[in-house]
Order: C-alpha cells, then sequence, then structure tokens
C-alpha cells in the first residue's frame, strides 16, 4: 500500500504520483489463467467507429478471476500478490490443497503463505469466503454476491468496502460504499476485507500519454465544436454553451438515472443521499 511522487526530471513525471507496488511479489501472472483480450478501436463489426475516443493502447491479457470461490472447505495457500492491468484493485494467486490454482481479488493486508478458506460456516477471517449469515454484525466485506451462487458483483474495485449492519428473517442490511442501505439476502456469499490498493484515488497521471497506453484517446469538448457537431457548440468566443448535455440532447446533470419502479426498489432502504425509498 502506499503511493510514490516521482522526482520531476521530465515533463511527465513532474505531477505524476505513482503506485509504490509494496505489496506485489511478483511481475509473472500465472499462463494458464490467462485469455486474450480483443480489441476493437471503437469499431463495429462493419469496421465503422461506433464509439469515440477509443484506439491504442498497450497490449494486455485477462487474468481469469474466481468470483464465485466454490471449492468449499478446501484450504488454499496464497502463493503471489500481483497487479492486473484489467482492474484498480491487486488479485491473489492462491494454490488449493488439490494442487488447482485460481486467482480472487486481493484484500488489504494478505499476505503470502497466509491459509484462505470458503465454505458456507468458516471462521470470519481476513479473505475468507463465506454466506452473510454466518458473519458478525458490522464486518466489513467485499466481493458481494446479489444472488445466492450468481458470484460476487458488488464492492470489488481499490480501497472499497461494505459493512454488514444488521439482519432480518432473511435478508441482511448492507451498508455500500456509496452510503446507501439495501436488503440482500442472507444466503449470498461474500468475502470478509477490504479491496486491495485503496490509495489508488491518489495516483495523478503526470501526462496525457498515459492515457493513450490505457487505449482512452483525446476527448473533444462540445463547446469546442460547431453547433451542426454538438448542441453546445458555437458562439462567439468562449460561449459556455447552455446546459451541459450529450452529443444527442440528453441532459448531463439533474436527470435521474435510474429506471422507474425497478424491482430492486424494495430492497433499498435509504439511497446514497440519505432519503429514504417510498415503500
Amino acid at each position: 500500500m502506499g503511493v510514490r511522487k516521482f522526482k520531476p526530471v521530465t515533463a511527465g513525471t513532474r505531477w505524476r504520483i505513482g503506485n509504490a507496488f509494496s505489496e506485489i511479489t511478483t511481475d509473472t501472472p500465472e499462463k494458464s489463467l490467462l485469455e486474450p483480450i480483443k480489441r476493437t478501436g471503437g469499431r463495429n463489426a462493419q469496421g465503422r467507429r461506433s464509439m469515440r475516443y477509443i484506439g491504442g493502447g498497450h497490449k494486455k491479457k485477462y487474468r481469469v478471476i474466481d468470483f464465485r470461490r466454490q471449492k468449499h472447505n478446501m484450504e488454499a495457500t496464497v502463493l503471489t500478490v500481483e497487479y492486473d492491468p484489467n482492474r484498480t484493485a491487486f488479485i491473489a494467486l492462491l494454490e488449493y490443497a488439490d494442487g488447482e490454482k485460481r486467482y480472487i481479488i486481493a484484500p488489504q493486508g494478505i499476505q503470502v503463505g497466509q491459509k484462505l478458506v470458503s465454505g458456507d460456516a468458516v471462521a470470519p477471517e481476513l479473505g475468507n469466503h463465506l454466506k452473510l449469515k454466518n458473519m458478525p454484525l458490522g464486518t466489513n466485506i467485499h466481493n458481494l454476491e446479489l444472488l445466492p451462487g450468481q458470484g460476487g458483483k458488488m464492492v470489488r474495485s481499490a480501497g472499497g468496502s461494505a459493512q454488514l449492519t444488521n439482519k432480518e428473517e432473511k435478508y441482511a442490511i448492507i451498508k455500500m460504499p456509496s452510503g446507501e442501505l439495501r436488503k440482500i439476502l442472507i444466503d449470498c456469499f461474500a468475502t470478509v476485507g477490504v479491496v486491495s490498493n485503496s490509495d489508488h484515488n491518489l495516483e495523478s497521471m503526470g501526462k496525457a500519454g498515459r492515457n493513450r497506453w490505457k487505449g482512452i484517446r483525446p476527448r473533444t469538448r462540445g463547446v469546442a465544436m460547431n453547433p451542426v457537431d454538438h448542441p453546445m457548440g458555437g458562439g462567439e468566443g468562449r460561449a459556455s454553451g447552455g446546459h451541459p448535455r450529450s452529443r444527442n440532447g440528453k441532459y448531463a446533470k439533474g436527470e435521474k438515472t435510474r429506471t422507474r419502479g425497478k424491482s430492486s426498489d424494495k430492497l433499498i432502504i435509504q439511497r446514497r443521499d440519505g432519503k429514504k425509498l417510498a415503500k
């Protein structure tokens, strides 16, 4: 954990604040858990550009992550903690007692040689994967399921954690990283601990070229375009362009983005803005 401030020996390092990678133990991934990633450059099947500002980027491979942790009651040993170019969190390579290797999202504080286990009612210790009904109140969790057996869908980014605040008959009350209070079925699995790389939000690119390495091309502001190209374009001098909106005229601020009458509304007790949903 921690960040590194670079000496300003070049223009690109003057403002750069990068990861110190102090938790990383190897830079060689497990070959059997790699899959190719096809880059589109923002082009569709006809070769026409369908998404702007995508292109280039460093070649990389996908690391197959085990979000389900279905090898229950079988002890696994942490072999390495690794960088994953496809996510903000670090990943950990586990070797199970039967010799199989799998990647998981690395919790904060995990150590090489540590023993982890998943199961219905295992001890609620760092890195273990178990049902919400068998965790004590106040436990910090991540890699949380929405439906039993579905695999972890929520709280998977760097430094993220949810908190188990209460238990009802068939629901657990979870405080999400956004502040939202919601119900999750008590038979859902989650991993104990906070996601690794918690200082990710302190990093600074330092130069535009680092975004090019990520496959992100420069973005043209709407107010810099002509009226024919964008609703915010045109005007004399630096005209503001009116209310911020998309290229198609949809307002960018102020509109509600959640679907009205969504079935999961009944599971949300309190929204992230502090307002309680009408039942």
